[in-house]
């Protein structure tokens, strides 16, 4: 039996290409996992598939990073599926464990998806870099505002609870916290 595994990584990312492609490469049973990260391995779509595998049986994905980034991870788990007489089919790249060729471009292409995700790491730091060294700010805005921040420091030395002035300013004690090690 083949089964489906898709995953999108927001909740506002719609799966139903992938799915559609599952079910047109004959999965009977699809397993989903909507607003999960690829980087982990920990989701509850795909230990239900791996559960419902047995030996014969294929797991089938839309593309490789559907099922995870980590190429360690991704090694460990078809070795994993192996181990159990489980076959794994990637649609998109036309991978399929059942042959040594198919093995082979397994490894290959999974060792290019974690370098074009290590390409795509470098170039938004370097991103991100560059634009704080323009003075622009990089990442969430500021939870408070300037005089707010001023307020809870004045607050904070004059023995205020950090909890109570975090209260005040609807914001976790932590943000305050972090406030007080960052020099303004």
């Amino acid at each position: 039996m083949k089964v489906g595994y898709a995953r999108v990584s927001t909740e506002d990312q719609n799966m139903d290409l992938q799915v559609a492609a599952l079910e047109r490469a004959g999965c009977r049973c699809i397993l989903t996992d909507h607003g999960f990260s690829g980087g982990k391995f920990d989701r509850p779509g795909l230990h239900a598939a791996m559960e419902r595998l047995r030996p014969g049986d294929s797991l089938t994905v839309w593309r490789l990073d559907r099922l995870g980034r980590s190429l360690r991870s991704l090694v460990e788990l078809v070795d994993q599926l192996g181990k159990r007489d489980v076959h794994f089919i990637s649609l998109t790249e036309n991978i399929d464990t059942t042959s040594p060729g198919g093995m082979l471009l397994f490894h290959v292409m999974a060792a290019l998806a974690e370098f074009e995700r290590a390409l795509i790491s470098e170039r938004t730091r370097a991103g991100m870099a560059a634009a704080r060294a323009r003075g622009i700010h990089v990442g969430r805005r500021c939870a408070l505002t300037e005089e707010q921040r001023r307020e809870a420091l004045r607050a904070i030395d004059n023995h205020s609870p950090l909890k109570e002035v975090a209260r005040r300013y609807n914001v976790h004690p932590r943000t305050l916290q972090r406030m007080l090690a960052t020099p303004s």
